[in-house]
């Protein structure tokens, strides 16, 4: 499948979503086009986020009102971080008034979004919670840039972020929760961040550049598999769409990633979904063995071992971005 009938395949108007984010994401059409309107105004129409907006129930929530977070993954929160990876934002009614309920949900202590039902933060939720806003529309929220902050104070002092905090655990503990809050400054505009936050960033980034995406420990077999939606359990593909939206597409540490996802690549030129979450290895497949009630349940939206139009759209996006950067920079 050459490259223009794979951008043909991702064009298919029956996911409005693929179809907008391709348009703009990876072909660079601007918000004025007749077809990116035509692919936004579409996107609560058909595809998956139509498929996510019918499951909601009126009072904003999906499954049940007593919790956001369970039962995994179908509950609120679930759903929400799927919505913002495909483009719809609060200017949709249904969306605005979910994102309402949930962060009048979950108050952090000192203000700002992402605590747990006591207010205490935890740098999964707050980090994925801030991206997922961000990308909703709430970059001027005064509640997002509190959350904002308090990933700065919580980052671990020689980078990244460690699950709950660097003051619960060693060093080593810093793998999931760092790609949380990069990827909540990874949708946060540059030019709006401050020092604080240029400098968590780059330490943050430093500490998987220098670890060229892969050496950290024993090796992970779900981290070379790629998922959506992704949850908090992540891979390969997560850290370089993090690191190449953070600008870092053109450092040669991230070759060994690239040559990985060069890899995975399919003679059509596509991509395939390599397994949906719970996908995990280690204690957590150990615990999930032990607690079957606690193992959640899947949220889908494409087959397993097939070409995933996701996938493809952010293997390229990646891609597009690193060609981007080494083109500028040479």
């Amino acid at each position: 499948m050459p490259a223009k009938k794979v951008i043909d395949w991702l064009l298919e108007p029956e996911q409005p979503a693929i179809r907008y984010l391709t348009l703009t994401e990876l072909l660079g059409r601007r918000a004025s086009d007749p077809e990116v309107k035509e692919a936004k105004a579409s996107l609560a129409t058909a595809g998956w986020v139509a498929e996510i907006l019918s499951r909601r129930l009126p009072g904003g929530w999906w499954v049940a009102e007593k919790s956001l977070y369970r039962p995994k993954y179908l509950a609120t929160t679930w759903n929400l971080l799927a919505l913002s990876d495909l483009g719809i934002t609060r200017a949709h009614p249904a969306v605005r008034a979910s994102c309402e309920v949930w962060m009048a949900r979950s108050p952090l202590n000192g203000g700002g979004v992402g605590g747990l039902s006591n207010g205490n933060g935890h740098l999964c939720y707050t980090g994925n919670m801030a991206r997922a806003l961000l990308r909703f529309g709430y970059g001027e929220d005064p509640r997002v840039r509190k959350a904002l902050d308090w990933l700065v104070r919580n980052a671990h002092p020689k980078g990244g972020w460690s699950c709950w905090s660097f003051r619960d655990g060693p060093a080593t503990s810093r793998n999931l929760d760092s790609w949380e809050a990069l990827g909540a400054f990874a949708a946060y505009p540059r030019s709006k961040r401050t020092p604080a936050m240029d400098s968590v960033v780059e330490l943050g980034a430093e500490y998987w550049l220098e670890r060229e995406l892969h050496r950290q420990g024993a090796r992970y077999p779900p981290w070379y598999r790629f998922h959506w939606p992704i949850h908090y359990y992540y891979d390969l593909l997560v850290g370089l769409d993090v690191l190449t939206a953070l600008g870092y597409g053109a450092d040669r540490r991230l070759r060994f990633a690239l040559e990985r996802v060069e890899r995975k690549r399919r003679p059509d030129g596509r991509w395939n979904l390599d397994a949906v979450h719970p996908d995990v290895g280690g204690k957590a497949a150990r615990w999930f063995v032990e607690h079957p009630a606690d193992r959640p349940t899947p949220l889908a939206f494409e087959a397993v071992g097939r070409p995933s139009k996701m996938i493809t759209l952010r293997a390229l996006r990646v891609l597009g971005r690193v060609e981007g950067t080494l083109a500028t920079v040479a």
